[in-house]
């Protein structure tokens, strides 16, 4: 290997492994092209105002002198961030190191030489492609103003205009859906350009050698079939022979077959893309979540979670594959994203570090088997999250805990204890239904005994719960294998105890602010 492609690997190595370089380069990413990004919409507003404020010193300069001071910025400040805008989006587009380097092992796999002017020509050829684009031409276009002597040119401001479609997301949404029918409108459109010319051929034919006719040349003919087809119908050119008006006719018709044709198209797309751009919206309004609660499954018991987190004042975010679940849970006012919660990609369209966002993902399919491969396929994406998991089968507990879950929940268990602490005692059991189905509001509350509780109460006694209508159920204490139903009422009081009672939250809310403050 000769100096130079050693000196060009190096290189592309170094940049690919500096953490600073890379830190730069994918802030500004986010900044320009990440929709997802919580900045990237203060750079959208601030270039639309630009863009704004260019267009509108233009207008006025038509028929008003314009201050210097703002013919320079117009001129000079905002084509000067425009460019830095320009090669930002350039640097960002591909990397070069990237290119060189997979060019570079890709010989030594195969144990050729390195060929350097080829990984350059590919590198540079990256750059090229994103260059020739139509947004690329008119970044390019609108910072022209900038380098001129003749005042025409400033004509190239209005492309700064067309830059509104880069940050407007409606515009790009309603892009993106042309582009899917590509081939429809361009099938309309051949068709429509057949019908032109051969209405312009025709109407020129008989009525070009009629002194009286407004058309006397094919250029009248092209403008009045092009006015005519699209149902403008100026008047401005009419035919005055029968034979012309009888070529008018056809194209009349022809045209309103034609805008019926690009109207179903338009429709058609839009009910195509419609569940794809309320899926993105869901996606955004997730990125901007500081942390949250991510539910696989849409289950009942998934809907009585979600309905105590979010009571609690927790964020909740919904997976599952039903569209009618999710649905169901848009109605609610939760986040919903359809996808399959057992497979990787629906996780890695969120776009987001999820160590850092996701607090913790329960898996609350009524299937254990969906419930393994949730937990199998969060764990190739992290092994930190927090996992729960409910099983429906207590011989699939150890499959859930070996599939990676922190947590396994198995209802059974819970509904034994109940009844073997209530049995025969039916208004138990009823308060208990009452709390299930939420009736009266009766909810379980978790409290943690803490430090400051400690120094005024030291036993359940001596807890003012009774005054505030709450049912103590019982408590769970560190060391302890299971839960201790009705405890007495002289057992003491240790920091770190959970206490679980039974009434209303907002009798929850105001005793735990009652015993915080303490003894009066």
């Amino acid at each position: 290997m000769n100096l130079l492609s050693r000196f060009l690997v190096e290189g592309s190595y170094y940049l690919q492994s500096a953490p600073r370089y890379q830190k730069v380069k994918k802030f500004f990413h986010n900044l320009l092209e990440n929709p997802s990004y919580r900045y990237k919409r203060y750079v959208d507003v601030f270039m639309i105002l630009l863009i704004l404020s260019s267009v509108t010193i233009l207008i006025r300069e038509v028929k008003h002198p314009v201050n210097d001071l703002f013919y320079d910025f117009n001129t000079y400040v905002i084509s000067l961030i425009f460019l830095v805008e320009y090669v930002l989006r350039l640097w960002v587009h591909s990397s070069l190191s990237e290119i060189i380097i997979t060019r570079y092992q890709k010989d030594e796999l195969l144990s050729r030489p390195f060929n350097c002017l080829k990984a350059v020509k590919l590198s540079l050829l990256s750059k090229y492609e994103y260059m020739i684009s139509i947004p690329a031409i008119i970044d390019l276009l609108a910072i022209v103003p900038t380098y001129h002597e003749l005042r025409v040119l400033r004509i190239f401001i209005l492309f700064r205009v067309f830059k509104v479609f880069r940050y407007t997301k409606s515009i790009q949404h309603f892009s993106s859906i042309i582009k899917s029918k590509k081939f429809e409108l361009y099938t309309l459109l051949m068709f429509a350009s057949i019908v032109v010319f051969v209405s312009a051929v025709l109407i020129y034919v008989m009525e070009a050698n009629n002194p009286d006719s407004p058309i006397n040349s094919l250029f009248d003919a092209f403008y009045w079939a092009l006015v005519t087809i699209s149902t403008v119908g100026f008047g401005d050119v009419v035919p005055i022979t029968d034979m012309g008006r009888a070529v008018a006719m056809v194209i009349i018709v022809s045209g309103v077959a034609v805008l019926s044709f690009f109207t179903s198209i338009i429709v058609s797309a839009f009910n195509e893309k419609v569940v794809e751009l309320y899926e993105t919206k869901s996606i955004q309004d997730m990125s901007k979540l500081h942390s949250f609660y991510l539910i696989c499954g849409y289950s009942d018991t998934a809907k009585i979670v979600a309905s105590r987190l979010r009571r609690n004042g927790k964020r909740i975010v919904v997976l599952d594959r039903s569209a009618e679940k999710i649905e169901e849970a848009k109605q609610r006012g939760l986040i919903a994203i359809q996808g399959d919660p057992t497979q990787l990609a629906s996780y890695k369209k969120f776009n987001i570090n999820f160590e850092e966002k996701v607090r913790t993902i329960l898996c609350l399919e009524e299937d254990d088997v969906l419930n393994v491969y949730i937990a199998l396929t969060v764990r190739s994406l992290s092994r930190k999250i927090n996992l729960i998991s409910i099983a429906q089968d207590e011989n699939n507990i150890v499959k859930l805990k070996l599939s990676g879950v922190n947590e396994v929940i198995f209802a059974q268990n819970i509904v034994g204890l109940l009844a073997r602490e209530f049995g025969g005692k039916p208004v138990a059991f009823e308060v208990f239904h009452a709390m299930r189905s939420g009736e009266q509001q009766m909810y379980l509350e978790e409290m943690v005994i803490d430090y400051i509780i400690m120094k005024n109460y030291h036993n359940i006694a001596s807890l003012p719960y009774k005054r505030f209508f709450l049912l103590l159920l019982g408590f769970y204490r560190n060391g302890e294998e299971h839960f201790i139903f009705n405890p007495k009422h002289f057992v003491s009081l240790q920091e770190g105890d959970i206490l679980v009672f039974l009434g209303e939250h907002r009798f929850v809310k105001e005793f735990t602010k009652e015993i915080h403050k303490g003894k009066k």
